[in-house]
C-alpha cells in the first residue's frame, strides 16, 4: 500500500493504497483540488507510523508526545514537529491532538551565530569538524593538550552477527566487571534500547541504574553514584556528554544526601544544616577517596558502547566519560551487523560479511572488511549531514538579507528612535504599491 525509505526518511503511497483510502473515505479522486489537505494528512500518518518510533524519536509522558533529541538524549521541552507531523504522532498514540504551532520567524543556527561580531567556543570534539568550522564561520580549530596524560585504554570493537548475540555478550561483560568492582557506564542509542538492556540485566540479577529521558529528574543522583565501586549505569546520550563521573562518587552530592536522610534541609533548617555541613562533607571526601582508590585498582570507569552513532563526535564524547584528569579507564564498543548504522548505510557490505562467515553467533567477527564498513558508514552519514547543513545555509542566506532588513527596522523601533519619518515612508510606499 505504501513504501518507506528509512535512509532518506521519506514515504510514498502506492496505487493500491490510494484506492483503499478513496474507498474508505467515499471519494472518487484523492488528488482533486478539494481533497488536497487529505494528501498531507495521509503522508503524515504514514510517516508517524513508519518513521517516528516511540522511545526512540519521542516519548509519551502525561498524555503528551515529547521529542527526544537524538544527539543529547534529552527531552526538548516545548518543541513540536512541524507541518502536521506532531499531530499525526499524537493521533497514533491516542493522546489529545493539539493545534499546530504558528511559526512567526525562523533562522538557521549558522546565521544566528553569524549575528555576533565575534565567535569562539570550546569543546572536546571540534577537531573532527575543523573543515566545516572554517568554511561556515571562518574559525580555526586549535587542539589543547590534556592537563594530565590520558591513559584510558580504547579497546577494538567487537562485532556480532545480530543484536541478540551482541546484547548477550554485553551482559556477560558487565557481569564480570561488576563482580570485580569496576564501575560500568553503558551507552545506548535510545530509550527503547536502554530499557531492553535493563530487562536483560535484571534477569541476570545485576543491580543497576537507568538514565534516560523518562527519568531525567534523577540525573544528578545517578551520575553522582556512577563512579562508585561496582556501579552499573545504563544510559542514553544524556550521560555521554558534559558529564563528570568521579571515581568513588561525588563527595558533595553524597554529603547533601546524607544530611537530607538526617532530616536537615538548607531551607527549612539552615542553621543546623550549616553546622553539620563541614564535618559531613569532610567525612564523605574521605569515604570517596578510599572507594576511589579501590576503583582505580579495579581499572577505573569502563565505558561500554552498544552501538555506533551516526557521528564519530558522539562516540568520542561517550568514550570521554572515562579516563578524565589522568584517571585509568577503558572503553569498548559492541556492535552487530544488524545495527541501524550498518542496516541503512552499509547493507550490501553487511550481507556480504554474513554470507562469508560461518562463525557461531556468540563469537565476534574480526575482519578488516567489518572495520572499513563501519568507518565508511559513519563517513557517509557525516558527509550527508554536512551537505544538508550546507544546502540549508545556502537557502537561508537568501532569506537572511530580508531578515536583516526587518530586524534593522525592528531594532530602530525598539530602541526608541524617532519613527515618525519611518512610518511616513511606510505609508507612502504602501499607497504607491496600490495606486
Amino acid at each position: 500500500d505504501y513504501e518507506v525509505d528509512e535512509k532518506k526518511r521519506t514515504v510514498g503511497v502506492l496505487e493500491p493504497g490510494i484506492e483503499k483510502v478513496e474507498d474508505y473515505l467515499g471519494i472518487d479522486n484523492l488528488y482533486e483540488s478539494a481533497n488536497t489537505p487529505l494528501i498531507s494528512f495521509l503522508n503524515n500518518s504514514i510517516k508517524a507510523l513508519a518513521l517516528f518510533k516511540r522511545d526512540t524519536d519521542y516519548v509519551v509522558m502525561n498524555d503528551e508526545v515529547m521529542i527526544v533529541d537524538e544527539h543529547t538524549g534529552r527531552i526538548l521541552v516545548g518543541r513540536r514537529y512541524n507541518e502536521g507531523i506532531h499531530q499525526a504522532i499524537e493521533a497514533k498514540e491516542a493522546v489529545p491532538v493539539k493545534a499546530e504551532n504558528q511559526t512567526l520567524a525562523t533562522v538557521t543556527l549558522q546565521n544566528y551565530f553569524r549575528l555576533y561580531d565575534k565567535l569562539a567556543g570550546m569543546t572536546g570534539t571540534a577537531d573532527t569538524e575543523a573543515a566545516e568550522f572554517m568554511s561556515t564561520y571562518k574559525l580555526g580549530v586549535v587542539p589543547i593538550p590534556t592537563n594530565r596524560p590520558m591513559i584510558r585504554q580504547d579497546k577494538p570493537d567487537l562485532v556480532y552477527k545480530n543484536e541478540t548475540a551482541k546484547f548477550a555478550q554485553v551482559v556477560e561483560d558487565i557481569a564480570v566487571r561488576h563482580e570485580n568492582g569496576q564501575p560500568v557506564l553503558v551507552g545506548t542509542v535510545s530509550v527503547e534500547k536502554s530499557e531492553y538492556l535493563s530487562r536483560l540485566l535484571s534477569k541476570k540479577g545485576i543491580k543497576h541504574e537507568v538514565l534516560n529521558a523518562k527519568n531525567h529528574a534523577r540525573e544528578a543522583e545517578i551520575v553522582a553514584r556512577a563512579g562508585r565501586l561496582g556501579a552499573v549505569t545504563v544510559a542514553t546520550n544524556m550521560a555521554g556528554r558534559g558529564t563528570d563521573i568521579m571515581l568513588g562518587g561525588n563527595a558533595e552530592f553524597l554529603a547533601v544526601q546524607d544530611l537530607k536522610s538526617r532530616g536537615l534541609d538548607p531551607v527549612e533548617t539552615p542553621d543546623e544544616y550549616e553546622a553539620a555541613w563541614e564535618e559531613t562533607y569532610e567525612a564523605m571526601k574521605e569515604k570517596v577517596a578510599v572507594e576511589g582508590a579501590k576503583v582505580v585498582e579495579a581499572g577505573g570507569l569502563y565505558v561500554l558502547g552498544t552501538e555506533r552513532h551516526e557521528s564519530r563526535r558522539i562516540d568520542n564524547q561517550l568514550r570521554g566519560r572515562s579516563g578524565r584528569q589522568g584517571d585509568p579507564g577503558e572503553s569498548r564498543f559492541y556492535l552487530s551487523l544488524t545495527d541501524d548504522l550498518m542496516r541503512l548505510f552499509q547493507q550490501g557490505a553487511a550481507e556480504a560479511i554474513l554470507a562469508r562467515t560461518n562463525f557461531p553467533e556468540d563469537m565476534p567477527i574480526e575482519s578488516g572488511l567489518v572495520t572499513r564498513a563501519i568507518r565508511s558508514a559513519q563517513s557517509q552519514v557525516e558527509a550527508r549531514n554536512a551537505e544538508m547543513r550546507k544546502n540549508v545555509l545556502k537557502y537561508d542566506d537568501v532569506l537572511n538579507r530580508q531578515r536583516e532588513a526587518i530586524y534593522t527596522d525592528r531594532r530602530h523601533i525598539l530602541e526608541g528612535d524617532d519613527i515618525a519619518d519611518r512610518v511616513k515612508h511606510f505609508v507612502e510606499d504602501a499607497i504607491g504599491a496600490v495606486v
